[in-house]
């Protein structure tokens, strides 16, 4: 029978989105028998992140704690009139190292999926309505992951958009990104493409 502590740490390893019991035995081996200052510095980061980090009240990015608003936002190089939605907010991380955009960002917070009783109202719409009005947009870009669930949410954003700002340009990035592929993990080459060949909703 495995020591306590050693099971207490791979059961909490295996959590983890994608780590499996084995990996999680390894990972937690790992800390086990090397230096005890990486269990430490691990132990003070992950006590550190709920308190260290908050999303923006505006683009829903993520931000230090001892920050208002998203830099993404603030930056006066930043086109306000442009704004480009993803669903999660490390999405953005991968739109901007391909260094194409350089418009504005909203975080939906999800994408819609009935199986889970994820409706339109729980995501952040109002909150891009409000935005759409107040910066005065002309473009937004729907930046939704190529699944089914965003696929969906891409159309009902086209809608809602279409029906209230009939004036703002609606795009939607261009076909490359293969189904089933979270924006996260997609190459730079392939975002690039999308994002130069978006194409009208």
């Amino acid at each position: 029978m495995l020591p306590q502590a050693l099971s207490d740490v791979i059961e909490t390893l295996g959590h983890l989105p994608g780590v499996g019991a084995r990996t999680a035995e390894r990972y937690a081996y790992f800390l086990l028998k090397n230096n005890p200052k990486i269990s430490e510095e691990m132990a003070l980061a992950l006590d550190n992140l709920h308190t260290g980090v908050k999303s923006c009240p505006i683009t829903f990015a993520l931000i230090d704690q001892n920050q208002e608003l998203s830099e993404f936002y603030t930056d006066p190089k930043r086109d306000r009139s442009t704004i480009l939605i993803v669903e999660e907010p490390l999405d953005i991380y991968a739109i901007e190292q391909t260094k194409e955009f350089h418009g504005t960002y909203h975080v939906l917070g999800g994408a819609i999926s009935p199986i889970d009783g994820i409706t339109i109202d729980e995501l952040h719409v109002k909150e891009l309505l409000d935005r759409i009005e107040q910066d005065q947009v002309v473009e937004v870009i729907v930046a939704t992951n190529p699944s089914v669930e965003g696929e969906s949410t891409a159309l009902l954003l086209q809608k809602i958009l279409h029906e209230q700002y009939p004036e703002v340009k609606v795009t939607r990035l261009a076909r490359g990104l293969p189904l089933g592929v979270d924006l996260s993990y997609a190459d730079q080459i392939t975002l690039s493409a999308a994002l130069e060949n978006r194409t009208n909703l």
